[in-house]
């Protein structure tokens, strides 16, 4: 729709530099799998708030929020909406028990209440869950680099790829905690400036509320009752199950340090989608026929001048490959510990690990481009609901018994809960897709299976180690 000037690109470029060189320094702090992984158990509020809002604030918050702002206005706000309340939680419930548990995993945390089985049924369940989001980054990455450089999908997605392993391949946590900080100062800023410009166009709250009907377009729930509240139900209960937010909270140098991380998550992400549907809107407005997925790339190269434009164009693409990175590092982060340490090699070194790690990561990454290639028309959020609703299907209620009801529930119980919660989730999406949010099926399947499996098979109960003994 739009071309770059020189301009654009050579402020694209010396934004990427910035970032590139936070990249190579946190880098330079990786010396084994620890590093890596949680950042050596060094991290402050600030560097864990970078690695949670860094993965949160991507394609899904940004590109995906105007791409459904356009199509139904207000509702679009779920998916800031439901990470700001998990990040909420996580502070006030979870950073606690995490930080006494001492480990680096959530399948690990598990293990310790359900028995060894728990491990790898958490891992292939929760990999797959992220594995579906990194899908909806690189569909964000597709459509931002195809208004940039009108590229064909498959380049645009293994420029991409390519892009997030560089990300993270060489600063693991720290990488992602550092550089998702400077991105965070970065996006904060482009989101101000183009959701100001955005509702100031579009005549403010006078101007939108003359254009368009309240329903959908001022109502969080424009979509359905039904489909907006699971929307921001499953955002909750997918942040509360996903690795790379748990890592986080493993990282923290101290239990404050990990509350206050997650709390300062929580106030950065409840108001910023609120500037990709200002935008989603007013291009709807404007541009009625274009394709939904670029209203946001299409208003910064159409309304921004050059020079800032290309920042925060190399802002979105940071922010888009920032998220994939950090999803692929929880997803790496999990199979090098549960599969990889605990199956095939046992007494591997931290050296060792760290590159398996690495190999794994550029695995995981790679694969997606197969699947991403034959959804390319699908809308991104949808993608990201998908992906969170079967993470919190698979792990939320399992955690939940781990943490607060370890007297009560059983191995057994635990167990199954882990394979009936996702399986009902996918056979729910494909055999009833009118009815009810999978989400709602799965977590039901769950808390039976978890409750009724307890009382069934009470002599299971194995005595609890120790909180901060690893399993």
């Amino acid at each position: 729709m739009y071309s770059l000037t020189i301009w654009h690109l050579f402020s694209i470029i010396a934004t990427l530099t910035m970032v590139s060189l936070a990249g190579v320094y946190a880098g330079r702090k990786v010396k084994n799998a620890s590093d890596f992984s949680v950042g050596g158990r060094k991290a402050g509020p600030i560097l864990i708030a970078g690695t949670v809002t860094g993965t949160l604030i991507g394609g899904a918050s940004t590109i995906g929020t105007a791409e459904l702002a356009f199509k139904f206005g207000l509702s679009a706000w779920w998916f800031t909406l439901g990470a700001g309340l998990a990040c909420l939680l996580l502070s006030v419930l979870i950073a606690g028990p995490l930080q006494d548990s001492e480990l680096e995993t959530v399948p690990q945390f598990l293990v310790k209440t359900y028995g060894p089985v728990a491990g790898p049924l958490a891992s292939i369940f929760s990999s797959t869950g992220i594995f579906i989001n990194i899908m909806a980054q690189i569909l964000s990455a597709i459509a931002l680099l195809g208004s940039m450089f009108a590229l064909n999908p498959v380049y645009a997605a293994f420029i991409t790829v390519f892009l997030v392993v560089c990300y993270v391949f060489f600063g693991g946590f720290m990488g992602t905690g550092i550089v998702g900080f400077v991105k965070l100062i970065l996006i904060y800023g482009s989101l101000l400036i183009t959701g100001v410009l955005a509702y100031t166009k579009a005549g403010g709250l006078a101007g939108l509320t003359q254009s368009f009907p309240p329903f959908p377009w001022f109502s969080l729930f424009g979509r359905g009752l039904s489909a907006d509240a699971a929307a921001g139900f499953s955002v909750m209960v997918g942040v509360l199950s996903t690795q790379t937010y748990w890592q986080a909270m493993f990282s923290g140098k101290n239990v404050q340090a990990a509350r206050r991380g997650a709390w300062l998550s929580a106030l950065l992400m409840l108001p910023c989608g609120l500037a990709g549907i200002a935008v989603g809107m007013y291009m709807k407005l404007s541009f009625p026929d274009m394709p939904a997925a670029e209203a946001l790339p299409a208003f910064v190269l159409k309304f921004l001048p050059p020079w800032l434009g290309g920042v925060v164009l190399a802002v979105l693409l940071v922010a888009v490959i920032g998220t994939a990175a950090g999803l692929a590092l929880g997803v790496s982060t999990m199979l090098t510990n549960d599969f990889y340490k605990k199956f095939i090699n046992t007494k591997a070194s931290g050296r060792h690990l760290l590159t398996v790690s690495r190999v794994v990561l550029v695995a995981v990454t790679g694969s997606t481009i197969l699947l991403v290639i034959g959804n390319l028309k699908t809308m991104i959020l949808e993608w990201s609901f998908l992906s969170m609703g079967l993470r919190g299907a698979t792990i939320f209620l399992p955690l939940m018994g781990a943490i607060f009801f370890r007297k009560y529930v059983s191995p057994t119980a635990g167990v199954l809960a882990l394979v009936v919660g996702p399986m009902t989730d996918l056979i729910w999406k494909i055999a009833f897709p009118n009815i009810m949010d999978p989400l709602y099926a799965g977590l039901l399947a769950s808390f039976l299976v978890l409750a009724l499996g307890s009382l069934v098979f009470p002599g299971s109960k194995s005595r609890q180690p120790k909180s901060g003994t690893n399993p």
